[in-house]
């Protein structure tokens, strides 16, 4: 018996969720979200879902304690609806970057958030390039990682010439990530020496590659501040590149972001919508690309049974 499917989304990204619907050819279904005068968050499902497979789709996204909130007391009403299976469809899990304990005395949030999931009623996850991969082992239930590299990849192979082209990673720990990018574009890769003093501030050394007279794309999961950003355009520029292009999944551009894109020597910025970018954010520069359709595709899949690394391979 097949049983129905379901897709719901909470305020973080409802844009996304209703183009991941139209590739299912379904309507998004209707979810209430209001306060109680108390300010507590009040979430009722406004259609039976009993022995259906529910997908809810809202990224961890600023507000990121509020988004999260709708997102569990959502679960947890589709578990007391007696709904069969329930996954938790979150295109960008801001948490994952709290992977390690590496201060005295702090919390490995991104532990702490995996259970919250699946103690509010999650039975799966789906998720798209956590920043970090160990995070994937956070969960005691089944998660699906998707990245958006080859969609920013065959982007640039179709928009940009390749022939002087180099990838950067901002760092050692992001040399895996800038490397399957640069493997897909069949480009050389280079890494920035960096040493990071704090969640803002960023030391940068030298760079480990050839990158001089090259169009340098540096390659990033997300952009928050920009700061790390920053200090490797400046880097480069020091090292006599031509010119200087970025590609990074979640434009998560908080704080002094803008500021910092705008000023910045960045010939063209290519990202997702894994994160809803408000007008104030739409930049000249940059060029935001869909995920929809690749979302869409994992939850038929999900739904049917079929392999969700065939996307991939």
């Amino acid at each position: 018996m097949k049983h129905p499917l379901k897709v719901f989304t909470g305020n973080s990204n409802p844009a996304l969720a209703h183009e991941i619907c139209g590739h299912l050819g379904i309507d998004l279904s209707p979810l209430q979200i209001s306060r109680f005068s108390n300010d507590n968050l009040f979430v009722q499902i406004q259609e039976n879902v009993r022995e259906r497979d529910v997908f809810v789709v809202q990224p961890f996204t600023e507000p990121v304690s509020e988004h999260i909130m709708e997102l569990l007391i959502t679960l947890d009403a589709l578990r007391s609806a007696s709904a069969r299976r329930i996954t938790a469809v979150i295109p960008y899990y801001s948490y994952a970057r709290s992977d390690k304990k590496d201060a005295p005395r702090i919390s490995i949030a991104g532990k702490l958030m995996a259970d919250l999931l699946q103690t509010a009623g999650a039975n799966r996850v789906l998720t798209m390039d956590l920043h970090a991969d160990q995070v994937h082992g956070f969960f005691n239930i089944p998660v699906d990682h998707l990245t958006a590299v080859p969609l920013i990849a065959d982007y640039f192979k179709a928009n940009y010439d390749l022939s002087r082209m180099v990838a950067v990673a901002t760092d050692a720990g992001g040399a895996k990530r800038a490397g399957r990018f640069s493997e897909r574009l069949n480009i050389p890769l280079a890494i920035i020496d960096k040493r990071r003093v704090s969640d803002t501030q960023v030391k940068q050394g030298h760079v480990v590659g050839d990158v001089k007279d090259m169009d340098a794309v540096i390659f990033e999961d997300e952009i928050s501040t920009g700061g790390t950003l920053m200090s490797t355009v400046k880097t480069l520029q020091q090292a006599g590149v031509r010119s200087i292009h970025v590609g990074a999944v979640h434009p998560v551009l908080c704080g002094p972001a803008i500021t910092n894109l705008r000023e910045a020597n960045i010939s063209s910025l290519v990202v997702t919508n894994t994160v809803y970018l408000p007008e104030q954010k739409q930049l000249e520069k940059i060029t935001q690309l869909s995920v929809a359709s690749l979302i869409a595709e994992a939850i038929s899949r999900i739904h049917s049974g079929e392999s969700v690394g065939a996307l991939f391979s």
